[in-house]
């Protein structure tokens, strides 16, 4: 009798200060159950135009703080091509998340989990606040970007596909962002952040940031 293959977990994993806490952690909690992760197959909200050896690659910090202490497969590591023409490698992360996740109705992927991260302008992946609204309808899976926030080119998932996910995480963490989360909040709110609340049933947002003087978040 042959043993039974688990479903595919998709995940997307993102980039920036808090992750490097998650993934660390993930990687404490994770030696203790060596098969937890055997069914994980890991994808990135987004990721700098940058080689997987530049210490701006989102790739490079799972890498180092999960992959390699865990002894994750390469079969389940679905790095965004940096490296690569930006317009082709959108391309190439999409028919590679297309490959192993389901699609809705509408033809996006629906990964498991995606985990967000929020900046101080309340940007989501790479989903920048000076973006035109037409990107909210934009069918792209994974798209290039082109923002002032150094390093510039990025690659993103699009608002449609982080919609679809079945599970969004935001860890929200950090001076200075009071106010984006805030205004992400709110029902009036215009930040990426808010348009994605506003797309999606539940999102869980994780947050160490102090709320207004007498009030909730």
């Amino acid at each position: 009798m042959t043993d039974s293959i688990a479903t595919p977990f998709c995940i997307a994993l993102s980039g920036g200060r808090i992750a490097g806490t998650f993934l660390s952690e993930t990687t404490a909690q994770a030696k203790a159950s060596p098969k937890l992760l055997e069914p994980v197959h890991f994808f990135w909200g987004d990721e700098r135009c940058v080689a997987p050896s530049d210490s701006q690659s989102n790739f490079a910090l799972a890498r180092d703080l999960l992959f390699a202490p865990l002894g994750i497969s390469g079969s389940q590591i679905h790095r965004v091509l940096g490296e690569a023409e930006p317009d082709l490698a959108a391309r190439q992360a999409a028919s590679e998340l297309a490959g192993v996740a389901p699609s809705n109705a509408a033809g996006q992927p629906m990964l498991d989990l995606i985990l967000l991260g929020m900046g101080e302008n309340g940007h989501v992946a790479s989903l920048f606040p000076e973006e035109p609204e037409t990107t909210l309808t934009d069918p792209a899976v994974y798209r290039p970007v082109t923002t002032v926030k150094p390093p510039p080119r990025r690659i993103t998932l699009g608002y449609l596909a982080i919609a679809a996910a079945r599970q969004v995480w935001v860890l929200a963490s950090g001076l200075g962002k009071q106010q984006a989360l805030r205004e992400s909040l709110s029902r009036q709110g215009r930040t990426p952040l808010a348009h994605v609340l506003k797309m999606r049933i539940q999102t869980r947002i994780f947050t160490d940031i102090p709320a207004p003087a007498g009030k909730n978040w």
